[in-house]
């Protein structure tokens, strides 16, 4: 595990690009493409607006996403399909692109999704942490059992808080009870992964995963200190509750 903390998302969001292009560029290199697995929401703002600016054999590139919202429509303001095709696709235009899709027969979809996903390991995942611990929609308490690639699950209430608070939503009535996630052992699965978390708002769920005394699934990004190869990067808002020894003891190991 590494640890970067820069003093802006700005400046933590291009450090965790520039990595990201370089991963790329050696995926491509060793296999002719790279698997890129992407977090959304508005804590990867800083990091998208870098990436899609860097030079990089985005021809070569497939990209697969995280989450989804059960029933939501791609053109949905919170669709993060809708989020990614603005963001990123429209931008790069990846050689393929994968989206988790809610809508119509979504077993199906997933199933044809987990084919997809399971034809190579990623190459790199950008994987965000929410305010209560979670990575991507696996809400405390996550299942850290299931080998399922892809699964349905019920919405925390702290988790649509934060949907709400992030401006996606008006009420939080109106955030879908329902959504789909990568589990957390197909994420675990991927070769490198990074995790771009800026802002005050994330602060106590850092200083979670980082000072709980074990891995636990009331904490799911815990699970990411189990990686062989983990990337943190913080801004001073976010770190700004964890034991900085702590930190420097694990950036060091």
């Amino acid at each position: 595990m590494r640890v970067y903390i820069d003093a802006n998302a700005e400046l933590m969001g291009k450090r965790a690009a520039e990595e990201t292009v370089k991963q790329i560029k050696e995926a491509v290199e060793k296999r002719g493409e790279c698997r890129l697995l992407l977090s959304t929401g508005a804590s990867q703002f800083e990091m998208f607006d870098a990436l899609v600016t860097m030079d990089a054999p985005w021809d070569q590139v497939v990209m697969f996403h995280l989450d989804e919202y059960v029933g939501m429509s791609a053109t949905h303001n919170a669709s993060f399909r809708k989020y990614l095709t603005e963001r990123f696709i429209d931008k790069v235009h990846p050689k393929a692109y994968f989206f988790v899709n809610g809508e119509g027969d979504v077993e199906e979809n997933l199933h044809q999704l987990t084919k997809e996903v399971r034809r190579a390991p990623m190459d790199v995942a950008l994987i965000g942490i929410g305010e209560n611990g979670h990575i991507a929609f696996n809400d405390p308490p996550a299942d850290f059992d299931t080998e399922e690639a892809y699964m349905v699950v019920e919405l925390e209430e702290r988790c649509k808080k934060q949907q709400m608070g992030e401006g996606w939503f008006a009420t939080i009535d109106d955030v879908p009870d329902r959504a789909i996630t990568m589990t957390v052992n197909q994420i675990m699965k991927s070769r490198v992964i990074l995790s771009v978390v800026p802002g005050k708002r994330k602060a106590e769920a850092i200083k979670m995963t980082i000072e709980a005394a074990e891995i636990t699934n009331q904490v799911p990004a815990t699970r990411l200190r189990e990686h062989p190869d983990w990337i943190l990067y913080l801004d001073e808002d976010s770190a700004s509750m964890v034991d900085r020894t702590k930190l420097e003891q694990i950036h060091n190991h």
